[in-house]
């Protein structure tokens, strides 16, 4: 494509070819651009990586030339690539094999052009005959021409589903499609919307023709892995685990933990493992393994146990919405965990999560679609989604200001945090000592809000799934005085940012979308000794929905302290826009008051709260999960 006068931008693609091959031995992918240079920026694209994995084949550089003017450089005469084994991730314990060849294109500058071929190849034995994966064209690609190809040997011809965009620019033979663009738009997804309206410029291709024959296929892989050999030392483990627990739940408890605790989790994706899943005995005597591994060790325990057990894929990274909308793709899921029923309930056990984490109800990561591992074809299934129960972080924080409103008071803060960060904490902080962690704070924390810390508890409660961080010291209380001896206080979590408006241009029928959380503040204020209960008011108590979105803050003075309990829970991820547009004009009355506080000498009757009755840092179980940080959903 000819690069017009007024190019802007950092470079030009005259060119970009993408074209995906399939055959009996796998996926060709091409990629061939020629790009002209026009900012210092864009050099980098001199830095030509290409990652592979042996096992699928060797790729193929048909050629790098650099065009200046009328001469022509034909990179390859004169620089050679450096083949490297890399493991890139290693810090995040993954092991892929991949090696990386790496060359730099010599004395590359402003105003050349790069051309580029190369061909890499693809084959996962766990899919043996069947391809499958995804063409896309970027939201915001460079100006210029770009062109994508899907073609096929006779017989190998895949399922296609594309979005309307594409299918708009289709052309098609007996044996490929092809797709053209020049100087593509900006695609721009609706704003606030769920991530299924995301889906732009893709081309999705699958050998697979729906989800149980996914399923199918992958279900002789984890029954193999999962049997044990005649003289498995697994078994004699089992017959422990048997003796010790009475119950099921118990025995399926510590066959987790034994997983969890004794096979440390590394990724493992060498000769194509990324999808094989390595044997259980296998992964017990090299006492390491990926999600797979663990899988398939779980399982083994499980059914020595009399356990009924099945693999199930899901996306962990909460991506998954509109997964229904999808062809069976495997890459389409990153994680395998394990679904046991027990008792006529069905439990999830996570292998590689850390030793706390018990069978749980639900998964432990957000995920929508799952899709079940079985010898009859699992169909995909959704995950029925309610509000939480219990808040993902709860903020507790006591101020005792009894000493007077001139002197330093005494503050307890906690932090309960559920969920993925809640485990995630558990491993950074079990890792330490007492004296590490209460150093660790006062390093980080002294000469901002804390005058002295005297204390830092933490635990990990393994009913409540949840970690528990107390801190304790002293504080000087900013008090405001406006000079005729009345006092005011803003509680700390005490208001709400009013949300924003919800609007778009276009796109009415697409749902507005708000991601899910709860969170919750309790705060209380012993008052000073020298005050009487009459004097004091507060902010008003409100509940609020709004957006799909529950909001309540309650207040009460009691026992010489207020108390104040702040709530906020997501009861509705999506709104339509009628809903949107309703509650767009209720954003002006929204109370997005501060929780203040207000000591008044001449006052004769207290002003706080009405009547509701609020729990204190102190006299509750904050690790239940029936909290009344909000009010009850609406019948």
């Amino acid at each position: 494509m000819p690069v017009p006068e007024n190019a802007t931008g950092s470079v030009f693609f005259r060119r970009q070819d993408a074209e995906v091959h399939l055959s009996a031995q796998g996926e060709a992918q091409y990629i061939g651009y020629r790009i002209k240079i026009l900012q210092s920026s864009a050099l980098q694209l001199g830095n030509i990586s290409i990652a592979w994995d042996p096992s699928a084949g060797t790729p193929i550089v048909h050629g790098i030339k650099v065009f200046r003017d009328e001469q022509v450089t034909d990179v390859l005469k004169g620089a050679t690539f450096e083949i490297l084994r890399r493991e890139d991730q290693l810090e995040q314990a993954k092991l892929d094999g991949r090696l990386t060849a790496v060359l730099r294109v010599p004395d590359l500058r402003v105003g050349d052009e790069l051309e580029v071929e190369l061909t890499t190849f693809q084959h996962s034995p766990a899919l043996g005959t069947n391809e499958s994966g995804l063409l896309l064209l970027g939201p915001s690609p460079s100006p210029g021409r770009y062109r994508l190809g899907l073609s096929w040997d006779e017989g190998h011809k895949p399922d296609l589903k594309m979005t309307a965009d594409m299918t708009a620019a289709m052309q098609s033979t007996e044996r490929a499609i092809h797709f053209q663009f020049d100087n593509p738009r900006v695609q721009t997804a609706p704003n606030d919307a769920p991530l299924r309206y995301q889906w732009q410029r893709a081309v999705e291709y699958s050998d697979f023709h729906d989800w149980p024959a996914l399923s199918r296929h992958f279900a002789p892989l984890y029954a193999k892995a999962s049997t044990l050999e005649p003289e498995s030392s697994l078994k004699l483990e089992a017959a422990r685990l048997r003796s010790a627990n009475t119950s099921q739940l118990d025995r399926a408890s510590a066959a987790l933990k034994l997983v969890q605790q004794n096979v440390r989790y590394v990724y493992v994706g060498l000769n194509g493992g990324n999808l094989v899943p390595a044997s259980a005995d296998e992964t017990w005597r090299r006492r390491y393994g990926d999600c797979k591994g663990k899988t398939t060790l779980l399982l083994a325990l499980l059914r020595e146990l009399g356990i009924d057990a099945e693999a199930v894929l899901v996306n962990s990274a909460g991506v998954d919405d509109g997964f229904d909308q999808r062809l069976p793709i495997p890459q389409l899921f990153d994680h395998v965990l394990v679904r046991a029923r027990i008792d006529g309930k069905a439990y999830w056990l996570d292998g590689t999560l850390p030793p706390v984490a018990s069978p749980s109800s639900e998964p432990v990561f957000p995920v929508r679609w799952v899709l079940p591992v079985t010898a009859q074809g699992g169909d995909l299934e959704r995950m029925e989604w309610r509000p939480a129960a219990a808040p993902d972080e709860i903020s507790l924080f006591e101020i005792d200001a009894r000493a007077g409103f001139d002197k330093p008071a005494r503050i307890v803060s906690t932090e309960i945090v559920r969920g993925v960060p809640a485990l995630e904490q558990q491993v950074q902080f079990s890792a330490v000592s007492e004296g590490q962690l209460l150093e660790f704070f006062r390093q980080r924390a002294l000469g901002g809000t804390w005058q002295t810390i005297d204390d830092v508890k933490w635990r990990y409660d393994q009913k409540a799934g949840a970690s528990i961080l107390t801190i304790s010291g002293t504080s000087a209380v900013d008090w405001e005085d406006d000079g005729s001896g009345q006092r005011s206080l803003a509680l700390p979590g005490g208001g709400f940012n009013p949300p924003e408006r919800r609007v778009r241009m276009d796109h009415k029928d697409v749902p507005f979308y708000t991601k899910p959380e709860y969170v919750c503040h309790v705060t209380t204020v012993r008052l000073p000794s020298s005050t009487r209960p009459a004097q004091w008011s507060s902010e008003t108590s409100y509940d609020t929905r709004i957006f799909g979105r529950n909001y309540h803050r309650a207040w009460e003075l009691r026992e010489g302290a207020i108390r104040m309990i702040r709530g906020s829970r997501i009861e509705q991820p999506e709104i339509d826009s009628a809903t949107a547009q309703r509650d767009n004009d209720r954003i002006p009355a929204f109370d997005n008051s501060m929780g203040w506080i207000y000591y008044r000498p001449s006052a004769s009757k207290n002003v706080v709260g009405s009547g509701a009755r609020v729990p204190a840092p102190y006299d509750f179980d904050w690790t239940a999960s029936d909290v009344p940080c909000v009010s009850p959903p609406k019948t």
